[in-house]
């Protein structure tokens, strides 16, 4: 499909997101994550980051299908974990040696964690890994969901589940910078307060991205 045809459909439906992600640009997915979103706010991280030993992780973005206005379902952690208490993320975890692909550990969370039924679940593409300075070289993993689900929370790992609308987090209106102190260095970041949540950190950095990839 034409990138004149892709801008031509309304642009914050699912068929719009599958096609800008089947047709994402902003460079090869194995040196892109550089230059997009938080890492290229915070460069002297970047460097660090390449030097740490991480574990591979995976990220569904599941984006539901709701005619014109898809949304972005995210959760919000709950306070006992012991990395990222509390936050708002993706479905997601580490990808184990039996998952084979960072799709099917993706999808595997997202079951786990919310009870989301592969089924209903279209995995798409990839953005570029986000790397995080808490151990983890994450990739997220682009998906279409179609209505019909029902989502049954893992108490151990998500306090609660919601939807944000695809039009919000992909206007740039709505991407306010942050600054905080990491162990005596400033490091910046993306946040995207909706309806008195905070969406913040590695979810605002992989939201960034995919607004600076499919909708910049």
């Amino acid at each position: 499909m034409s990138e004149l045809a892709i801008k031509a459909m309304t642009p914050f439906s699912a068929e719009s997101f599958r096609q800008r992600a089947l047709h994402q640009s902003g460079g090869p997915l194995e040196t892109a994550w550089r230059d997009h979103g938080d890492h290229l706010l915070n460069p002297q991280f970047v460097d660090v980051a390449t030097g740490l030993t991480l574990r591979d992780a995976a990220v569904l973005v599941p984006v539901v299908d709701d005619g014109n206005e898809a949304k972005i379902i995210l959760t919000q952690r709950t306070a006992t974990l012991r990395k990222h208490s509390g936050q708002i993320a993706f479905p997601g975890g580490a990808v184990d040696p039996e998952d084979g692909s960072p799709e099917q550990a993706a999808l595997r969370e997202a079951r786990e964690e919310i009870g989301l039924d592969p089924h209903y679940v279209e995995p798409l593409a990839r953005l570029p890994q986000y790397y995080a300075m808490t151990g983890f070289r994450i990739t997220p993993v682009l998906s279409v969901v179609k209505r019909g689900f029902d989502l049954k929370l893992n108490p151990a790992e998500v306090d609660d589940v919601f939807e944000v609308p695809l039009s919000f987090l992909m206007n740039e209106a709505n991407h306010q910078r942050g600054t905080r102190n990491f162990d005596g260095t400033e490091r910046h970041f993306y946040l995207m307060p909706y309806e008195g949540r905070n969406i913040w950190g590695i979810t605002a950095g992989i939201l960034r991205t995919l607004y600076e990839r499919l909708y910049a």
